[in-house]
């Protein structure tokens, strides 16, 4: 945990803007919206706004803040590898014929959607339109609308490639075209790159965190695990890897101290192997929710508690619920740092509950 909590620029805050931030190598989640600001005030003190940013559909199809430049290689590194790993990807009850495509889908998607999107235009729009696109096993019939969508894992999926970015979301969701987009991918470059980025911040950790965190499976990615540049450690028993160069700071990883508040989807939280981040069951459901997942409280580099924000006129009210006693002087530093959320969601003011 302090390896990953430094490795994602938790232990201290930087000055850094927030494009030059190591952790936008890896992307960071818009779970809700506004939640991504949450995470980079929890790491930079710099004015939040910085247009090298873009959000986009990426790792498993969720909006990411990503760098503008990283785009191109993005893109390929996100190509399924083979039609195995693109029917994983896409796996979905509502398309069972639609899966068998693997990257025929990806293809026809991204291909509709560049076809579609030359300027902006609401969600709802696009979907209509790349629907009538693609073959009819990727859609399926929608009774709240009576129509048929394409589903929504292969259009995500396929959106960086299509060309597109993701302007708004909410019930004003806009998509648009992105300036300079680059080409539909011919086949996958970079997947041991994506591997190692994943390994460098969230590990150690092996194939079968890797594929969930891609929504892929365990079998494919150890069939392009790039073994020769890992170093094999064991945590709490099992192997797992961590990139050779990154051993020393492992070792060396001392346990950072002081609050952060990060929102649900941090980086951090992005980890698979949930009994490392949060140990014990029951904390973890509280963590990690069917839907609506709260932001976690870190205290001295381990997850310590949940919290919850809700806007008030010129306000964030934010509730914290912890894992255990909070002291005086602990409260106190959570109540400071509760000044970085109401910076991140554009209010002068946070007012902090304790439960």
């Amino acid at each position: 945990m302090a390896y990953r909590v430094t490795a994602l620029g938790l232990a201290e805050r930087s000055s850094a803007r927030p494009a030059d931030l190591p952790v936008l190598d890896l992307g960071v989640q818009e779970y809700t919206p506004g939640s991504a600001q949450v995470a980079l005030a929890a790491r930079t003190g710099a004015d939040l706004a910085d247009r090298r940013l873009i959000t986009v559909w990426a790792a498993r199809g969720a909006p990411h803040l990503h760098r503008r430049a990283d785009l191109a290689a993005l893109v390929k590194q996100l190509w399924p590898i083979s039609d195995a790993d693109a029917s994983a990807r896409i796996k979905s009850s509502q398309i069972p014929d639609g899966m068998k495509l693997g990257l025929e889908a990806f293809r026809v998607t991204a291909a509709a959607f560049r076809e579609v999107v030359r300027e902006p235009m609401p969600r709802g729009e696009v979907s209509t339109e790349v629907s009538k696109r693609v073959p009819k096993a990727l859609t399926y019939e929608c009774r709240s609308c009576e129509a048929r969508h394409i589903a929504g894992n292969v259009w995500q999926h396929s959106g960086l490639a299509g060309g597109v970015e993701v302007q708004s979301r909410g019930r004003d969701a806009m998509l648009g075209p992105l300036a300079k987009a680059p080409p539909i991918p011919a086949e996958n470059a970079g997947i041991d790159e994506l591997i190692l980025t994943y390994l460098r911040f969230l590990g150690p950790a092996g194939p079968l965190e890797v594929g969930k965190y891609l929504g892929s499976s365990t079998a494919e990615m150890k069939s392009v695990w790039p073994a020769e540049r890992l170093t094999p450690v064991t945590v709490e028993g099992r192997k797992a890897w961590l990139p050779t160069e990154a051993i020393e700071e492992l070792t060396s990883a001392s346990s950072p101290g002081g609050v952060r508040f990060v929102p649900p989807m941090d980086p951090l939280l992005q980890a698979r192997d949930r009994d490392v981040l949060v140990p014990g069951r029951e904390r973890q459901k509280e963590v990690w929710r069917i839907l609506g997942n709260p932001g976690a409280l870190l205290v001295d580099g381990e997850v310590a508690g949940v919290w919850r924000a809700k806007m008030s006129g010129k306000r964030v009210n934010l509730t914290v619920t912890s894992f255990g006693s909070l002291p005086a002087a602990r409260r106190k530093q959570i109540e400071e740092e509760s000044a970085e959320v109401a910076r991140a969601r554009g209010v002068p003011e946070a007012a902090v509950a304790f439960e």
